[in-house]
Order: structure tokens, then sequence, then C-alpha cells
């Protein structure tokens, strides 16, 4: 029948996470065991950097033409797209150190396990297909609290493979943990194939029915956000909104500071204080990763309470403050503490960017997802060849002393929060009534 729906927001959220966890956990493709491919390849502080942030790559920057098709054709197809480049990656990199792992890997081995981790990191896209599904199944009011369970669920990924990598390496070696991962993506992938569902609006589009008609028959299912149905129309209706632009950059502090220091705090805890490999695993994920990736519900929650620019300008203040700790100690259980108020803040901050995105772009929610999601992220990718070089100009000490970067950025980022806060406009409706006319 052309006026069933299949599926249920709880469907649509439940989909949505399985997929974004199963392709976000590329996050962590290099950085949990960065020194077995360091040591062999011979790589500096600059290149290992580039090496754990490959994944972020193309993670980042294709959230924003797949973030934007949502708008065209709903989340399944651009899902499993990207699910599928992952497959390809890992599959190139399982098949890579089966031939050529260890003795035969070397510098010259660098583009192509590069090319490789960027593959695999497409999965990362997700991210902004998930939050635009996310978006259209659920109604305006909890927008907050649902993106939180979603982004918050899904971004435990990395934590759990960062405590199960080197378990893996100690266990079935480097080239046994890969190829575990790749069935592991494999298996994901199908099951999100048959677990997804479109919202309302793109099941009846897809029917045939015109765009106003089918307006109308999923509002009255209870759809309150819809696309403009073209993708490029999305991306450039939310690049003409400035506040997309600040959003654009407090995400990348929260968000591309989160997948930076996924990656590359596991190289801090070894060199700077002395951990062996599987501890520095544990502590990233516990201290830092996994808790960033629960509090973002709370943290949804909150924004959905006090305003997410509150809670923005609060979680930046707990950034800048943990990261001029870690700045200035080399003891241990100061710099735990700065990680765990790290990674709290950036949890906090991620959910709360969030739930100003449908607030403040209500009519290109697809477009201003890729947009922020994809250049915000890309800090993932920025930032760790940054801290590489501190490494390489002051040795092991650069560790310490590259967490300037994160303090500079939050305090950048408490500004642009507090002025978003002192110039907030009343929001205008998310959606009006659809014609009764067909497109």
């Amino acid at each position: 029948m052309t006026d069933q729906v299949h599926g249920t927001p709880r469907r649509g959220l439940v989909a949505a996470t399985l997929g974004f966890f199963v392709g976000f956990a590329g996050v962590v493709l290099y950085g949990p065991v960065a020194a077995e491919f360091q040591g062999p390849m011979g790589l500096s502080g600059l290149l290992l950097g580039l090496l754990v942030a490959a994944p972020q790559l193309t993670g980042s920057l294709l959230r924003i033409p797949f973030g934007a098709w949502v708008e065209d054709v709903g989340a399944k197809r651009p899902f499993l797209i990207l699910l599928g480049l992952s497959i390809v990656g890992m599959g190139g990199l399982s098949v890579l150190l089966l031939t050529a792992y260890p003795d035969g890997l070397t510098m010259r081995h660098f583009p192509v396990v590069f090319v490789f981790g960027a593959l695999s990191g497409c999965g990362i896209a997700t991210f902004s297909v998930g939050i635009a599904q996310t978006s259209y199944w659920y109604p305006t009011d909890q927008q907050g609290t649902v993106l939180a369970v979603y982004a918050g669920l899904g971004n435990s990924s990395p934590a759990i493979f960062t405590l199960l990598v080197p378990l893996a390496l100690a266990s079935f070696g480097l080239t046994g943990a890969y190829l575990g991962w790749f069935a592991f993506l494999v298996l994901g992938t199908i099951g999100y194939a048959i677990l997804a569902v479109d919202a309302p609006y793109f099941q009846f589009t897809k029917r045939g029915i015109g765009r106003s008609r089918a307006k109308r028959r999923a509002s009255e299912r209870g759809q309150e956000l819809f696309p403009n149905g073209n993708a490029a129309a999305s991306l450039r209706d939310a690049a003409s909104v400035s506040r997309t632009w600040v959003l654009v950059a407090l995400f990348f502090t929260s968000f591309g500071g989160f997948l930076a220091l996924t990656v590359w705090l596991p190289s801090y805890w070894t060199a700077v204080h002395g951990v062996g490999i599987q501890r520095a695993g544990v502590l990233t994920a516990l201290a830092f990763t996994l808790l960033a990736a629960a509090i973002r519900i709370p943290g949804g929650i909150a924004s959905d309470r006090i305003g997410g620019e509150r809670t923005a300008i609060a979680s930046f203040v707990a950034v800048a403050v943990a990261a001029s700790v870690l700045v200035l100690t080399r003891e241990f259980v100061p710099a735990l503490a700065a990680t765990v108020l790290l990674g709290a803040g950036m949890g906090v901050a991620n959910a709360a960017v969030f739930q100003l995105v449908p607030t403040y772009v209500p009519e290109a929610v697809g477009g201003a997802s890729g947009l922020v999601g994809g250049l915000g992220a890309f800090g993932g990718f920025v930032v760790p060849p940054v801290l590489g070089v501190f490494v390489d100009l002051h040795g092991t000490a650069g560790y310490a002393t590259g967490f300037v970067v994160f303090l500079v950025l939050a305090l950048a980022s408490v500004g642009l929060s507090s002025a978003l806060y002192r110039t907030q406009p009343a929001p205008e409706l998310a959606v009006t009534e659809p014609s009764s006319a067909d497109d």
C-alpha cells in the first residue's frame, strides 16, 4: 500500500546507530598499534601523525557530499556505499599484511598503507548520514536527546576497539587482529542492510509520490523535519547561513579534537609515562574515548534543557582547563585526571553543537550535517600531524607540550559559543505546512 510506512523512529535510530558504530571504529585503525607500523617503516613524528590520521581524511570530507545526498535518496544507500568502501580498504590492508608483514613492510609501503587507511575510514563518514536519518525520524523537541544517543553509542566503537586491538595483537598478531576486524565490518554491514529503514518521507517518494504529497503524508505520521530534495541546494542553503560556519569551527575543536586524541593518546601515554601498549589502550579507551562517547547522551539532554549555547560554553571551558594541565604536568595522576576532564568536555561539546544544527539550519539539515560534521571532523586529520611536529621539534616532551594546540582551540571556541549565546535569535519554525498540490 502506498500509505503504509515501514519501521518506526526507534528502528531508524537503532539502524543508524549500528551502521555508525560499525563504520566509526575505523577512527582507531592505526592509533592503538602505531608502534607496529612506526618501527618497521621508520616513521618520523610527522609521518606517524599522518598515518594514524589517514582514516579521518575520507571520514571527514566525505561527510559533506554523503550527508547532503541524504536529501535526495534517504540514508540507506549512502550508508551502504560508505561501509562498502570501508570493506574494500580493510580487505586491501589485510592482504598487504598477509603478504608483507613484518619483515617485508618498509617505508616504500607507506603510500599504500595510507590509502588503505583512508579507504577504511570511509565508514567514519556515516556520521552525517546517520544524523540526517535520525533527525528526519524524530520531532524537533527530541533532537538533542536522540542525536546524543545516536552519536554517543556510535562513538563508543573507537573506545572498544582501542581496548580490543592491543589484546588481539597479543593473541593473534597484527595480521590476525585486522582479519578479525574485517569480518566484523562485513557482518555489521550486512546487519545494517537488513535493519535500516528510511524516514516516511523517503519511503513515499520512492513509491513515486510527489514531494508535496509525500511531505503531507509523512507529516500526518509525525515527521516534522523535511529535506529540500536537492543535495546541492541543501549544501548551498546550509553554507549561506553564517551560524553554520560557527558550528563548523566549534565541531573542529570538539569532534576533530576527539578524533585526533583518540589516535594520539596511546602514543602519549607510552612516550611520556612509559606505559605498555595494552595499558595505553586501556587508559585511552576508559579515560577518554569511551567517556567522551557516553557523556554525549547526558550532554544532549542538558542541551535540550538549558540550551546548546550555554552547554557549549561550559564544556569548552573544561577543555581549556584540561589542556592547560596536560601541557604543564608530567605526573601520571594529574595527567589522568586532566584526560578525564578533557574527554568529558569534548563529549558534551559534541552533543551541544549538534543540538544546534537542526535549530539553526532546519531547512537544510542534511547539508548542514555534512558541512559541520565533515569540515569539523577534518580536525581529526589536521591535528595529529601538528602534534607530530611538536615531537619532531621537542622530542618526548613534545607529546605533552603539543596540548597547547587544544588550549588555543578551546579558548577560541569559548569565544564563539559566547557570541552565539549573546546573539541567539528566536528559532524559526522547522517546517511549514506542506502544500496540498503535488510537485
